[in-house]
C-alpha cells in the first residue's frame, strides 16, 4: 500500500484571470455578430416565409444565447477560493458546457416541428435572393465565430467553449443550406425548403449527441487516455523516479489537477525529495498546457 513520505501542490491559480478575460472578450464579440447576423436573417424570414432560413436563424440566436451560460462560468471562474468552495469554482463552466447542449437541444425542437409544420402545410416562399444574401452572411458570421471560439477555447482549455464554437461552424454550414432551399424553390421544387429545414434539425441533433458526450465525460472525471500518458513521458524525464504506480488527472472547467505517486530511492534525504518533487512539477507544467495543480506523492519502498 503507498503511503504518504511527502506531498506538495503547486497552484497556478493567478492565471485563472487573464483565460477568463480573453475568453469573455471572445465571447462578446462574437455574441455581438451572432445577434446581429440573425436580426438580419429575421427580417428576411419575415418577409419570405422560408422556413429554412426561419431554423437557420432559430439557432443563430440559440448560439448567441450560448454565450450566457459561459459567460457566467468565466466570471465565476475570477472568484478565489473560499473555506467551502476550496477547489474554486471551474465546475460552474462544466456546468455551463451542460446548459449550452440543452440550448442546441431547444434550437433543434423547434427547428423540427416548424419543418414539419411546414412540410404538412406548405406557404408560398418569395424573396429568394434575399434568402440567398441571408443564408451567405449566416455562413460568414458563423464561421468567423466558429473560429474565434475554437481557436480561444483550445488556447484556454475549455471544452465548453470549443464545442460551442463547433455548434458555430455547424450553423455556418447549415446557412448554407440554406441556399439550396432557395435554388429549389426558384426551381418549382418548394419542398425543398422544408427538407433543407428538417436537415438543420438533424445536424443540430448530432452536435448535442457529440458536445454533450465530451462535456459529461468531464463532469464525470472522465479524460483522455493520451494526456495520462503525455504525464508519464513527462515524468519519465526525471532520472530519480525509479517507478510511478499511479497518475490520476481530472479537469475542473478548462483547468487541470494531477496527482502522482512515485518511488524514489529510500535513502534520499527529504531535502532531496522535496527537489525532486519540484523537478517533475517543472517537468509536467513545462510539457502540458492548462495545468492549475500538480500533487507528487512518493510510495514507500
Amino acid at each position: 500500500m503507498a503511503i504518504l513520505s511527502h506531498t506538495h501542490s503547486h497552484d497556478h491559480a493567478h492565471s485563472e484571470i487573464p483565460t477568463s478575460v480573453e475568453g469573455i472578450k471572445i465571447l462578446k464579440w462574437s455574441s455581438a455578430l451572432l445577434i446581429l447576423t440573425a436580426m438580419f436573417q429575421c427580417s428576411v424570414v419575415y418577409y419570405s416565409g422560408s422556413v429554412a432560413l426561419l431554423a437557420d436563424t432559430i439557432h443563430n440566436f440559440a448560439d448567441a444565447l450560448t454565450s450566457v451560460p459561459l459567460w457566467i462560468a468565466f466570471r465565476f471562474a475570477r472568484l478565489k477560493p473560499t473555506p467551502q468552495f476550496t477547489y474554486g469554482y471551474g465546475r460552474v463552466e462544466d456546468l455551463a458546457g451542460v446548459a449550452i447542449v440543452f440550448i442546441v437541444l431547444f434550437s433543434a425542437v423547434a427547428a423540427g416541428y416548424e419543418s414539419v409544420h411546414r412540410f404538412f402545410h406548405p406557404q408560398e416562399v418569395s424573396h429568394l435572393g434575399a434568402i440567398f444574401v441571408a443564408g451567405l452572411i449566416g455562413f460568414l458570421g458563423n464561421e468567423l465565430v466558429a473560429i474565434w471560439r475554437i481557436r480561444t477555447g483550445k488556447k484556454i482549455g475549455s471544452v465548453a467553449m470549443i464545442a460551442d464554437g463547433h455548434h458555430a461552424r455547424v450553423d455556418g454550414w447549415t446557412s448554407l443550406a440554406v441556399l439550396i432551399g432557395a435554388i429549389g424553390v426558384y426551381l418549382g421544387y418548394p419542398i425543398v425548403d422544408a427538407l433543407v429545414g428538417f436537415g438543420i434539425t438533424f445536424t443540430l441533433l448530432g452536435i448535442v449527441l457529440q458536445s454533450g458526450k465530451s462535456i459529461f465525460i468531464r463532469l464525470l472525471d472522465g479524460i483522455d487516455p493520451h494526456l495520462i500518458h503525455d504525464i508519464r513521458h513527462a515524468v519519465e524525464h526525471v532520472k530519480e523516479v525509479q517507478t510511478i504506480s499511479t497518475i490520476r488527472a481530472r479537469w475542473s472547467g478548462h483547468k487541470l489537477t494531477i496527482d502522482i505517486h512515485v518511488s524514489l530511492d529510500p535513502n534520499l534525504t527529504m531535502s532531496d525529495s522535496y527537489k525532486i518533487s519540484e523537478t517533475i512539477r517543472h517537468h509536467i507544467y513545462t510539457h502540458l498546457p492548462h495545468v492549475e495543480r500538480v500533487h507528487v506523492l512518493f510510495d514507500a519502498n
